[in-house]
């Protein structure tokens, strides 16, 4: 027996409930599906959640302060008191070691760094700066790149020729290497512009930079679904009903726009968040006494042959965090398509 066909689709593959759903309650229910991406929100939430609980963890739990140098500190480890920096037991003995991870949560779970410091604690601190400032970066991205991306398409001509040629320029730089020069010149100097004024060792710096550079990565695609947009049968309708420019932009164009810019926010998040740890790293990102993870694998560089986990501490958590943004995004991406397939269960 033949199925029966709906619209060109079998109508055993239309989900009940959907007849009259809008586009996003359809998009939210295909992503809730999704067990991988809903996965990995789970574990976004975890490390999120454990970051913001890092004051409450470095002063209730682990009685330290991760940002203080603690070298003739002690701790407890299986119910004796030990020195947080030991002497070195090979070679000439004339060096000290901090202590390793003791795998107790209120002593030092994950050691101590050089400087006597909880990694643990810093670990948490650096996530919550990590976060912050890959969140605030792909934010201010995108909003930029979008307002760019409406205005270059939509209007055409000498302004599209202008603002795709200043997009040109920046995405002319290797990304790293204009991130690099930035950073070198204003964490020397702080920013200001006008009544502004962002001081050397401010997070709004980083945000700024990292932000900017990656505005051509989003704004481009941005543009090019503005100009197809401009094509459409219901964009020429409202022209010709006399709709003007800004209904066109906010009612017509923007809201087609925002489903790229969605699946892109994920996106931008994670690589954010690598560009600030290497930013980090190469001591042109967070500046101390903040820390974030890629200071925090910085500390531990002079530590990979004796206390490793400093570092690759740092290092899964980053590895996590992009793993499960990328995933996200993809689940975001399949969700947000109207072109996916759905298969019936059992089908081929």
């Amino acid at each position: 027996m033949s199925e029966t066909v709906v619209g060109g689709a079998p109508a055993q593959l239309a989900a009940p409930g959907s007849a009259g759903a809008s586009p996003w309650t359809l998009a939210r229910r295909r992503l809730l599906r999704n067990r991988v991406a809903m996965t990995m929100v789970g574990v976004l939430v975890v490390i999120v959640v454990a970051c913001l609980a890092a004051p409450l963890y470095a002063h209730h739990v682990a009685h330290t302060d991760p940002f203080r140098s603690n070298l003739d500190g002690t701790t407890i480890v299986n119910g004796k008191t030990v020195p947080i920096m030991q002497e070195e037991s090979g070679g000439l003995g004339l060096g000290v070691t901090p202590i390793g991870p003791t795998w107790d949560l209120r002593h030092y779970f994950l050691g101590a760094d050089d400087q006597g410091r909880d990694v643990a604690s810093r670990l948490l601190y650096g996530g919550r700066n990590s976060l912050i400032i890959g969140v605030s970066a792909a934010l201010l991205t995108c909003i930029l790149a979008t307002i760019v991306g409406l205005v270059a398409g939509f209007f055409g001509g000498i302004v599209d020729g202008i603002l795709s040629r200043l997009l040109d320029v920046v995405w002319a730089f290797p990304v790293y290497l204009l991130a690099i020069s930035l950073s070198t010149v204003l964490l020397t100097r702080g920013l200001r512009i006008g009544p502004f004024h962002l001081e050397a060792g401010s997070l709004l710096l980083p945000i700024s930079i990292i932000a900017v550079v990656y505005v051509p990565y989003v704004a481009r695609p941005v543009r090019g679904e503005v100009l197809s947009l401009r094509q459409r049968e219901f964009v020429e309708a409202a022209i010709g009903l006399g709709a003007s420019t800004w209904r066109l932009l906010w009612s017509d164009i923007l809201p087609n726009v925002t489903t790229t810019v969605i699946v892109f926010f994920p996106l931008m998040i994670a690589i954010d968040m690598l560009t600030e740890s290497a930013l980090s790293f190469l001591s042109i990102g967070v500046q101390p006494p903040s820390a974030s993870w890629g200071t925090i694998i910085l500390d531990g560089q002079g530590l990979l042959y004796t206390r490793p986990v400093v570092a690759l501490a740092p290092g899964i958590a980053i590895a996590v965090t992009v793993l499960a943004l990328n995933v996200l995004g993809d689940g975001i991406r399949d969700a947000l398509d109207p072109r996916a397939k759905h298969r019936a269960p059992g089908g081929r």
